[in-house]
């Protein structure tokens, strides 16, 4: 599975010239209020199993969380269930927090 860095997922997101991914957070809604990256979609790791024919199978989907371990278990599933571009955001919000946005909040 692929990761990408908070820096790196940074770029991506202030290059106009390349297409945006999803940016699917699997936190609870608590921890989504609390903060996100902006433009993210919440969908719960627990929902995920209900709700993954919602997600577009051919987009790019960068998944969320607190720091990388939930959203890795979601990408690893979303992978199994056939989604070739799944990618991983290394060390979560916490990540973004600390190397990309430090106005951003943390818990």
């Amino acid at each position: 599975m692929e990761q990408v860095s908070a820096p790196a997922l940074a770029a991506w997101l202030a290059d106009p010239n390349r297409a945006k991914p999803l940016l699917l957070d699997v936190r609870e809604p608590w921890e989504f209020d609390t903060c996100h990256i902006p433009g993210s979609v919440l969908m719960t790791m627990h929902t995920v199993p209900m709700r993954w024919q919602e997600l577009d199978e051919d987009a790019e989907i960068v998944c969320i969380c607190h720091h990388g371990g939930r959203s890795m278990q979601v990408a690893a599933y979303l992978a199994r269930q056939g989604f070739a571009k799944v990618i991983n955001l290394t060390g979560g919000v916490h990540a973004w927090a600390q190397q990309v946005d430090s106005t951003m909040p943390t818990y």
